[in-house]
């Protein structure tokens, strides 16, 4: 009986290869899979999984590029009722180790190049490129029949992406992330005859959840990329090959720097999302008057919640450049103060949650789980500010808010400010220990053209309040970031901090 009423992760794809068996599903390289036999080669790399010992509940984490063998990997892991563990790729030594040794993974689903970097003794199975790897199996393999997950089994430990502290797995359930789906397709009009192109790591959450799980449960014809490499990117739009792209604000700002963009035609691009980090308002207005008339759409939330928590649509930009929207279709959110008492609408106040989407908790993290869900509702550590109707404003992250003379200064006005001037590329603002002002404004630039800091200061100075200008400006090659995209702030702290 519980088999009828459950909705999983994999029970999307079953579905889509009913309605469309002969549709292409998904592209990679030069392998088509139509949605028949991606379904069935869903159930023989299940039935390869099961075969190695690997038992339901088990954890088996994924350390691999992007590829259609990732993503069969973490749909046969649903089928099978194993747990899968994303792992970033970039990860090595005691990073790698910890993921896998907290998570309990019983078994590394990776990519032979990276293979090597695994700690010695852990059990491997190859995802592709060899005869005995998950891919090179299948045809020698008889389609799993063995017992189905039910909607409250764990499908995934998605990990959070470790900016501020030692990641912690967040434990999703096949309900969760079902619900998420369904947020996704109603908030971002997400459609059969959509060609997205995937080149964000499937590992990261926004990426695999929003969009490419989504699409499949609607029946599109998905095109995996190896990476958002933005000239392979360009001659995709333009040649019409794909015209739904899902990118951070830090791929949107190469796309818009590189040397042929404003020579290509690249009307046929539709549908642009961003999300993962806040983007800045004048890049945005760059990327509207560079890529003509697509829907653009503001994706936010966090790993805990599937993880979008906001949408901010086309018809509500032009109003609210800024804002990071209103809660999607099975989200609840609130702004709150320290006390948890909800703030009037223009106060700055943390972001609370309330969801089916959301994670049960952190793995083996009972302290952690109990903070972050307190008194009913998810805390999700984002400043924000809610107007009359409801949308969100990010201010910053918690963490990332500066103390300046005892004076909070949000991060993001600043880089807003900064990104107004055409020498600066990329920047990032935080707050270094000083001993005048306890956490002194410092600018992180990425510069494309000539500029001083001084210059860079005054400018500042001409759209801001005094003290929240930047007191120093430091000049770098590139910003330390995550495979996601994400700024990694903390990074850049610990880096200029030291003597």
């Amino acid at each position: 009986m519980t088999g009828v009423h459950s909705s999983t992760v994999d029970g999307l794809l079953r579905r889509s290869a009913r309605r469309n068996p002969e549709r292409s599903a998904v592209r990679y390289g030069d392998r088509d899979w139509s949605y028949a036999a991606l379904d069935e080669a869903v159930s023989r790399a299940a039935a390869v999984l099961r075969a190695t010992g690997a038992a339901a509940g088990d954890r088996v984490a994924a350390y691999g590029h992007n590829s259609d063998a990732y993503l069969l990997g973490f749909l046969a892991c649903a089928r099978a009722g194993l747990v899968h563990v994303p792992v970033n790729q970039n990860l090595t030594g005691e990073d790698l180790a910890y993921l896998v040794r907290q998570s309990g993974s019983s078994l590394v689903l990776a990519d032979p190049d990276l293979a090597g970097n695994l700690p010695e003794g852990t059990p491997v199975l190859a995802l592709r490129d060899t005869a005995d790897s998950l891919l090179g199996r299948l045809a020698e393999t008889e389609p799993y029949e063995g017992p189905a997950p039910g909607a409250e089994d764990l499908a995934q430990l998605l990990y959070t992406s470790g900016t501020t502290a030692l990641p912690k797995g967040a434990m999703m359930t096949h309900r969760a992330l079902v619900h998420e789906y369904v947020s996704a397709l109603h908030a971002l009009d997400l459609a059969e005859d959509d060609r997205p192109v995937h080149s964000l790591p499937l590992y990261h959450s926004a990426q695999m959840h929003v969009f490419l799980l989504p699409y499949l449960a609607v029946g599109a014809s998905n095109l995996i990329l190896d990476s958002p490499e933005p000239g392979r990117i360009l001659d995709l739009v333009e040649r019409g090959e794909a015209d739904s792209l899902f990118a951070p604000p830090t791929v949107w700002i190469g796309l818009l720097n590189h040397p042929d963009f404003a020579r290509r035609d690249l009307g046929g691009l539709r549908k642009a999302y961003y999300g993962a980090s806040i983007m800045p308002v004048p890049v945005l207005e760059r990327l509207r008057e560079g890529l003509g008339s697509p829907d653009f759409y503001n994706c936010f939330g966090q790993s805990e919640i599937g993880p979008l928590a906001t949408v901010l649509g086309p018809a509500e930009h032009a109003e609210r450049p800024a804002s990071c929207g209103r809660p999607v279709l099975f989200v609840e959110a609130r702004v709150v103060d320290e006390e948890g008492a909800e703030v009037p609408p223009g106060t700055a106040g943390e972001v609370v949650y309330r969801s089916p989407q959301l994670c049960e908790g952190y793995w083996d993290k009972p302290e952690e789980s109990a903070e972050a869900f307190r008194a009913g509702w998810f805390h999700s550590g984002d400043l924000a500010v809610r107007d009359e109707q409801g949308y969100l404003t990010v201010v910053d992250r918690v963490k990332d808010v500066i103390n300046s003379g005892g004076v909070l200064v949000a991060s993001r006005q600043v880089e807003d400010a900064l990104y107004g001037h055409p020498a600066v590329a990329e920047t990032a603002v935080i707050g270094l220990p000083d001993p005048r002002w306890i956490e002194a404004v410092t600018a992180v630039v990425v510069r494309k053209g000539e500029a001083t800091e001084a210059e860079l200061i005054a400018h500042a100075r001409e759209r801001l309040p005094s003290f929240k200008a930047p007191k120093s400006v430091v000049f770098v090659d590139r910003l330390p970031r995550n495979a996601s995209g994400k700024i990694l702030k903390r990074e850049l702290r610990e880096t200029l901090s030291r003597p």
